[in-house]
């Protein structure tokens, strides 16, 4: 979403601090050149500190409390429906940002509800409908694709809650309409570790990995989406794909407040 933004902006950041996945991301659509460094200091001249609210990851908590610190207004962008008072804490330590961006009216329910001391602003999600539309149609003879995340749970089973979820849906695919000869394609998240998925697709003559550049390369090719909790699956949703939240039915149920999501394990 930051990204789609600073492309859109008519003055775009002096500077960005990435890490991980989002620096990969941010190189591969502003070039190898792109300013990014892991020093997180904030210069004198700075008018602002703009976040994103990764949960996993302690950087962008650390740029908040620096910016308070330094007495300069910090915006944070939360791109889910979930974990948003998680987002802001580390080590029982609550920052919170100045004010709040959200891309629908979802997230800004959400928002106002957690933060009602926190002005809230939603802006047009740029990211999702650039996406969506770069997606095209959904072809009649569409494969599905399965957008992974770490599920960071086995509930009480045993196994990475993922690869019950995958498992789960190729057991049950059949209630949500879809045929049993038909591909998968399994998409892994940014953060999973090379190789994460390769046995289980070895296991499944019917999967292969997908590779596209993005999710809206990843959408053409499917009729039908399946994940988690995935922020993916909304984006599928606005591609007018057929779209199905995998997790299996001893899982909590899925957070995504979207109508028209398929709940497999309420069929």
């Amino acid at each position: 979403m930051i990204v789609a933004w600073v492309q859109a902006a008519v003055a775009p950041p002096d500077r960005v601090i990435a890490a991980g996945p989002a620096a990969a991301i941010w190189r591969a659509c502003f070039g190898e050149a792109a300013a990014i460094s892991g020093a997180l200091e904030i210069a004198d001249d700075t008018a602002c500190v703009l976040t994103g609210t990764g949960w996993a990851s302690d950087l962008e908590h650390r740029a908040r409390i620096t910016a308070a610190r330094e007495g300069v207004p910090c915006v944070a962008v939360i791109d889910h429906w979930v974990n948003y008072a998680m987002r802001f804490e580390r080590d029982d330590m609550v920052q919170l940002p100045d004010t709040i961006w959200v891309g629908d009216a979802d997230a800004s329910r959400i928002a106002r509800a957690t933060f009602p001391e926190t002005p809230i602003y939603q802006h047009p999600n740029l990211y999702l409908t650039g996406q969506a539309q770069a997606a095209g149609l959904a072809p009649e003879n569409g494969d599905v694709l399965f957008l992974l995340e770490p599920a960071r749970s086995d509930w009480g089973m045993g196994e990475p809650g993922e690869f019950q979820a995958l498992d789960f849906l190729m057991e049950q695919r059949e209630r949500a309409g879809i045929p049993q000869d038909i591909n998968i394609r399994i998409r892994p998240h940014p953060s999973d570790p090379q190789g994460k998925y390769d046995a289980w697709i070895a296991a499944h003559s019917s999967a292969v990995l997908d590779t596209s550049p993005d999710m809206a390369a990843a959408l053409v090719k499917a009729r039908w989406v399946a994940g988690m909790n995935s922020a993916g699956l909304v984006i599928a949703l606005e591609a007018g794909r057929a779209v199905i939240s995998a997790l299996p039915p001893h899982a909590p149920p899925c957070v995504l407040p979207h109508a028209g999501i398929i709940k497999l394990a309420d069929l």
